[in-house]
């Protein structure tokens, strides 16, 4: 079961409460009886195993280098036909 977080709108207090997808949000803070919302916080997404490119990680911390390279078909001294 996921953790939802909850932050009261009167009061400002945060809970954490286990609760089934299918549950009904939460509305009534359960301290002071205020009005709750559901607090969207980050997720870190870690890409592991094989089938990812090196550049899906933000591990080197740079940008990814371009696959085009700007070479020449013809070398010099090469004559084309």
């Amino acid at each position: 079961m996921p953790i939802y977080r909850y932050v009261c709108t009167t009061c400002e207090r945060e809970i954490e409460v286990f609760q089934k997808m299918s549950d009904e949000p939460l509305t009534v803070c359960p301290h002071c009886g205020g009005k709750l919302v559901k607090s969207i916080g980050s997720v870190g997404v870690i890409f592991k195993g094989s089938g990812f490119y090196v550049t899906d990680s933000k591990k080197n911390g740079s940008k990814p280098e371009s696959k085009a390279t700007t070479s020449s078909s013809n070398k010099e001294g090469e004559k084309s036909e």
